[in-house]
């Protein structure tokens, strides 16, 4: 499969750069462009723009390491923290702004009280993203199985 515009939703684990390295592969030969978002969720008693310093600081860590990568492929990488109150929302909203082609997730291999779980932004991406989703789900056992 081939892209113009990759939208990745990153949160700072091992399956980030898997997710990256698949949507700069669907981006290279067309010269596309590959969105990395981060998006950090404001609690509700918090105003939307915050000061949210660590969080920020992981953030920009995180698209550094992206970044990093988007070098090292030679990807046409454009890199963004965003604050909101809901992560899901704001990966759909970012999707239909851009005009992306395909949304690539990485997503830990989670358990919660004792079964495999998506959380709760996979599933709201999956129901209401306007373009094709692809998942890349870690191993099972790696980071918090």
């Amino acid at each position: 499969m081939r892209a113009k515009k990759v939208l990745v939703p990153v949160h700072g684990d091992e399956s980030d750069a898997t997710a990256f390295g698949l949507a700069s592969d669907m981006t290279c030969e067309g010269k596309g462009k590959v969105y990395v978002l981060y998006v950090i969720e404001v609690t509700h008693n918090l105003p939307l723009d915050a000061d949210v310093g660590s969080e920020n600081a992981r953030g920009e860590e995180v698209l550094q390491r992206m970044e990093k990568l988007g070098k090292e492929c030679h990807a046409n990488i454009e890199a963004e923290i965003l604050q909101a109150r809901e992560a899901g929302p704001a990966v759909v909203q970012e999707a239909m702004e851009r005009e992306v082609d395909v949304i690539i997730m990485g997503v830990p291999y989670k358990h919660h009280y004792g079964a495999f779980s998506l959380g709760e932004t996979v599933p709201y991406i999956l129901k209401n993203a306007p373009c094709p989703v692809l998942l890349w789900r870690q191993e099972t056992g790696t980071n918090g199985g």
